[in-house]
């Protein structure tokens, strides 16, 4: 890619809050336990310190779009990382669980502007042929943010102390701001567009409402009554919002998007598949450290290979689904990545370190398959006219997907605790999440067996 002057700052600037968000979103895991004995609270508490972060992504990523085209990529940019940047230091201050959650919602916030705000900055700045290869270039510090960040957070706490995983924010929002100000370009026109706003809050209740039903499940302290009522009242919000999309023009997320049929499979079996895998950066530190007597560093350490295999694994799903076509590959290896996560169920202290090894790499294998596969057969069929709305209710699944799925594994890891050993309850957890990404194959089983690959490139195979 040849770019320079300030095209070329703009792409190392967007780089920066595309590895910020990612980073962020891996370094917390291996530090999870560590934060709760100093905050004083049950490491099994501290789900919503991740909940809080992706389910505040889900929530306002629809509404980046309008903010974008209302106040222009620059402001909305300036805006985000420096919200971001500023709620790094009260995560880092946090004296309780409390404001420490506050905190990551506040880091959601801002983290919900960075990746699309970022990605359309770089589609205004680099159009046509030039666009693909400037994505590509500012998405692989998305790829480097998940493979450093649990082994980074899990040293950072046992040689400093948890607070600097969120300090390390400091300095690199603080360079990322001042070059958001100088070289990013601002847009020559606003759109002032309708907002659908009660589409927004139709879904967002949906999506909260959900989460922490979810959640209360696993905290004990909340009645059934609530927890059904909060169930109840989400599924009416998210029936509300498609009964009006259903007949208004400019609704939050179209609804035109489920005709294309390579969507509508693609983004429901997204959905399912994600909350049966999506919970195990939770997970698999938090088993390892508590159940295994991994130090922080060491958990960090044993998430590597799944990091590296991911990265590695990328570059098989194009031969393999030419080869067997979207509906066999997809149904095969969504199996293969259930048993995977089911497979750690069987993990002691009596295995072979080698052998660990090897079952974490093997699983981010299939599992960054999964998640690329997936990610083209979504897109891959959409409209022009859509693709905006299609990208934006992909992202928003992503993020919703990480919450449900994350609050789904405490939830069943705390009732298994109530009855079980520690090890033992982890067990049980990684059989039920298995079970549940097996059961997203019969999704994929609606695809038509013809369906192969036409174009994989990079605009297609969004990476999750």
């Amino acid at each position: 890619m040849t770019s320079t002057g300030p095209n070329k700052t703009l792409l190392w600037l967007v780089a920066i809050g595309f590895f910020m968000e990612t980073l962020d979103s891996t370094i917390v895991n291996t530090a999870l336990s560590t934060m709760a004995g100093d905050l004083g609270v049950s490491p099994f508490s501290m789900q919503f310190v991740v909940i809080g972060y992706a389910l505040t992504l889900a929530v306002l990523i629809p509404a980046s779009g309008w903010l974008t085209d209302r106040f222009g990529t620059r402001r909305v940019y300036l805006g985000a990382i420096i919200l971001f940047t500023l709620s790094s230091l009260l995560c880092a201050i946090a004296p309780n669980l409390s404001f420490l959650i506050f905190a990551r919602i506040l880091q959601g916030i801002g983290g919900s502007m960075l990746l699309p705000v970022g990605r359309l900055a770089v589609l205004r700045a680099f159009p046509g042929n030039q666009y693909l290869p400037a994505l590509s270039f500012v998405t692989m510090p998305a790829l480097i943010g998940p493979l450093i960040g649990p082994t980074l957070g899990g040293w950072i706490v046992e040689h400093w102390s948890w607070h600097w995983i969120f300090l390390i924010n400091l300095p690199i929002g603080i360079v990322g701001t001042y070059a958001t100000y100088k070289a990013m370009p601002q847009d020559d026109f606003v759109v002032k567009r309708k907002f659908d706003l009660l589409g927004f809050v139709q879904l967002g209740l949906f999506m909260v409402c959900i989460s922490v039903a979810f959640d209360a499940i696993s905290g004990g302290h909340v009645s059934q009554g609530v927890i059904l009522f909060l169930f109840v009242f989400g599924f009416a919000a998210l029936a509300s919002y498609v009964l009006r999309a259903l007949k208004v023009k400019e609704s939050l997320l179209s609804l035109e998007l489920f005709n294309t049929r390579t969507y509508r499979i693609g983004i429901i079996g997204n959905l399912f598949a994600r909350m049966g895998t999506s919970g195990m950066p939770f997970l698999l530190p938090l088993f390892l450290q508590t159940s295994l007597d991994y130090s922080p560093f060491e958990a960090g350490l044993a998430m590597l290979p799944i990091a590296v295999a991911a990265i590695l694994a990328k570059k098989m799903v194009l031969p393999l689904v030419m080869h067997f076509g979207y509906k066999k590959f997809l149904m095969g290896n969504t199996i293969l990545v259930g048993l995977m996560i089911t497979s750690f169920s069987f993990t002691s202290n009596l295995e072979n370190e080698w052998v660990r090894i090897i079952q974490f790499f093997v699983f981010g294998a299939f599992n960054s398959m999964q998640f690329t596969a997936m990610n083209t057969l979504t897109m891959k069929d959409l409209e022009k006219k859509l693709s905006g709305h299609g990208n934006t209710m992909f992202s928003m699944v992503q993020m919703l997907s990480m919450s449900f799925s994350v609050a789904a594994a405490s939830s069943l890891l705390s009732q298994f605790l109530l009855n079980h050993e520690n090890l033992r309850a982890f067990h049980m957890t990684f059989l039920c999440m298995g079970a549940l990404t097996c059961t997203s194959a019969w999704i994929f089983a609606q695809l038509e067996n013809r369906e192969k690959v036409q174009q994989l490139d990079a605009k297609q195979a969004i990476e999750g």
